[in-house]
């Protein structure tokens, strides 16, 4: 299998740029740009979300501490 080279890319691009004009690319590459951002921004949220302490612990949720008293902890 090829790979895509340099002149190749070139003609890709001088072809998308004919067919949708230069104003139209930028914004899509633009909104793509502020999505992966987005995206990487979720990302690193999740991580600290399950890094930092959840609601699991009993001082912090008192519906918890109810439970523990029904069944006799």
């Amino acid at each position: 299998m090829q790979q895509i080279g340099a002149p190749e890319l070139i003609l890709i691009v001088v072809i998308v740029l004919v067919l949708f004009g230069p104003g139209r690319v930028s914004k899509v590459a633009g909104e793509l740009g502020s999505g992966i951002r987005a995206f990487k921004e979720g990302l690193k949220g999740e991580d600290e979300q399950k890094t930092s302490p959840g609601p699991e612990s009993n001082s912090e949720n008192p519906e918890n501490e109810d439970s523990n008293q029904l069944h006799g902890s």
